[in-house]
């Protein structure tokens, strides 16, 4: 039997609570929506997911609530395949994110809740899960302090490390350094290279840029890795998707160039159904659009 690699996520773990309306009310206005919906969601749960459909062997290290959200949202993990003995409820309130979707004007407002207990502490906790697997994944929704630890410790078991460096901060310069690939989209690239020198970032920088693909950055050299063209429905969770992809690629072994052609027919297979988690496809089922499309 092929081994599966294995894929630890540090990271936010929420419920989406998405309101569709016409129009996004005014100070004092009340207004009738047209739909809602609640989707399990977080930046770390959506990687997870994404790596986990496709085959790999997930852990997911976080937090959530003592409540209903909580609950759900560990019980529709397990479903998805991903290893949730290391998420633990903290506190009373699993991690929000309030969307109200208009047509012109989109807000959201997120409540961190739980992801905020994912601190150094509560990493150091699970060491050993960290410094067994092939890859490490790590975003930005939760404490740096929690994300420099997990850092810490893949380096120190050679561990691989992905950082996808969202919602976008200032980083210190030796956190950089222990991190593997940086997968930041066009905007979040322009922020983390303000302050940054060409060298520091070279081999490292892999920027998503959707329907144009991905560009990695290394001596000097850009190399473009075309996108997939595709009939998109709904880009939600692209990104994340192509984490996942790149994370369980690279688990197996292949190539960077390789890992991120597959992860873009990730992202691309993404977008053709609505929502985040709901999108993501199957391993076979990304197996099937690359051969299809020789």
């Amino acid at each position: 039997m092929e081994k599966k690699p294995k894929v630890t996520v540090v990271g936010s773990i929420n419920m989406d609570l998405v309101t569709i309306t016409s129009q996004v009310p005014k100070r004092g206005e009340t207004l009738f929506g047209e739909h809602f919906q609640m989707n399990p969601g977080g930046k770390g749960a959506n990687q997870a997911v994404a790596a986990a459909r496709l085959g790999a062997h997930v852990q997911l290290i976080g937090c959530v609530g003592k409540d209903r959200f909580g609950e759900d949202i560990v019980a529709h993990l397990q479903e998805q395949g991903v290893d949730v003995s290391n998420v633990e409820p903290v506190t009373d309130v699993t991690a929000t994110a309030t969307i109200v979707v208009a047509d012109q004007d989109n807000s959201i407002i997120v409540v961190p809740g739980a992801n905020n207990y994912v601190t150094a502490s509560f990493v150091e906790s699970r060491r050993e899960v960290i410094a067994n697997s092939d890859i490490l994944v790590l975003q930005l929704e939760i404490p740096l302090d929690g994300v420099r630890k997990a850092v810490q410790i893949a380096k120190e078991n050679g561990v691989k490390v992905i950082l996808n460096p969202a919602p976008i901060q200032s980083l210190p310069s030796d956190l950089i350094q222990d991190i593997d690939y940086l997968t930041p989209n066009e905007h979040e690239q322009m922020l983390l290279r303000q302050d940054r020198s060409a060298e520091e970032l070279s081999g490292k920088l892999i920027v998503t840029k959707g329907s144009e693909g991905v560009c990695i950055y290394e001596e000097g050299r850009e190399i473009n890795v075309p996108a997939y063209k595709i009939d998109v429905v709904d880009t939600t969770g692209a990104g994340d998707s192509f984490n996942g992809g790149l994370a369980y690629a690279l688990g197996k072994g292949v190539s960077l160039r390789d890992a991120c052609k597959y992860g873009n027919a990730v992202a691309a297979l993404s977008t053709t159904k609505l929502g985040a988690q709901t999108g993501m496809p199957t391993g076979a089922e990304v197996e099937a659009f690359i051969n299809s499309r020789g």
